[in-house]
């Protein structure tokens, strides 16, 4: 039994690190990174469907995300979601290919992402905080139930707790790596 609740707190743990790591690939750096679109919805022949499904992207160096559009009716449809997000870039269209061109960041500019950054790594470290109270209570119930020894109980919690404190620390790496890599 007690396994079982500290596999599922680990699976719970490793989704919320991979979910990190997938909205920082999202947060704008200096650096182009086809991520950074990914999340963009187009209006194709009146359906919204995510980008991906319109054209492939890649990078151009230094700070260019090409959009290899495969049907010409779907340009205007991938300029006007670019235009209309908060990404603060710009964008042109040569014939099937769209360039979004990332400007410098400001400091100003720098200083809005990493106070995002901070914000949306603390709504992980909660959702860590929430799993871990959820594994304790189900603990503290399968003790009440007799199912459970004491001594078992105080060890699972304990298993727990350094599984949170990993995670926070796995948290905190990639927090870490994603501030320098907007400040450089």
């Amino acid at each position: 039994m007690e396994e079982k609740v500290l596999e599922e707190f680990k699976n719970n743990a490793k989704n919320v690190l991979q979910a990190l790591q997938r909205d920082f690939q999202g947060i704008r750096t200096n650096r182009p990174n086809p991520a950074l679109l990914e999340g963009l919805k187009i209006s194709y022949y009146d359906q919204l469907v995510p980008l991906k499904q319109v054209g492939t992207t890649s990078i151009e160096l230094p700070r260019n995300i090409l959009i290899q559009v495969w049907d010409k009716e779907a340009v205007s449809g991938v300029l006007k979601a670019i235009e209309a997000s908060d990404l603060g870039v710009s964008v042109s269209a040569e014939g099937m290919i769209v360039r979004v061109s990332l400007p410098e960041l400001s400091q100003e500019r720098r200083g809005e992402i990493i106070k995002h950054v901070k914000k949306v790594t603390e709504s992980y470290r909660i959702q860590i905080r929430n799993f871990r109270d959820e594994a304790n209570k189900a603990i503290q119930n399968k003790e009440a139930e007799g199912d459970l020894a004491e001594d078992e109980k105080f060890k699972l919690k304990d298993m727990i707790q350094e599984e949170t404190d990993r995670t926070n620390k796995e948290i905190e790496k990639l927090l870490e790596a994603k501030l320098s890599e907007v400040k450089s």
